[in-house]
Formats: structure tokens, C-alpha cells, sequence
């Protein structure tokens, strides 16, 4: 039987600032930093972020805590 995969899931601001408690301010200095997950550009107005990669970020922080 084939393993279920899950597909990669986009977040938009709002998801990311609720997971991480962050603001838009603090989240958008440490992306100029390199030290957050970049966004995707999806359109002119439109960006996400990667779950993963958030969630990743997230567990760096908390080792590192």
C-alpha cells in the first residue's frame, strides 16, 4: 500500500504572525536579516510562506532557547 504524502502548504501573513506570535515588522527585518524563512512571491500583491519551512524555523528557535 503507498505512503500517504502530504503536499507542501502555503501560509499567509496572518497564519504565520498566529504561529509564531511575531509581528509583521519583526517577521519582515529578520527575512533582510536571513534569519527567517523567506516569502513566495505568487503574484504582484500575493505572497506565502512555506509551512515547512516556518515549522522548521520554529523548532531551530526552540533548540536553540
Amino acid at each position: 500500500m503507498p505512503k500517504q504524502v502530504t503536499p507542501p502548504r502555503f501560509l499567509r501573513l496572518p497564519e504565520v504572525l498566529a504561529m509564531t506570535g511575531m509581528s509583521k515588522t519583526y517577521i519582515y527585518a529578520r527575512i533582510r536579516d536571513g534569519n527567517f524563512p523567506k516569502q513566495i512571491q505568487l503574484g504582484s500583491h500575493s505572497v506565502v510562506w512555506l509551512e515547512s519551512a516556518v515549522m522548521d524555523w520554529m523548532q531551530q528557535q526552540m533548540k536553540g532557547a
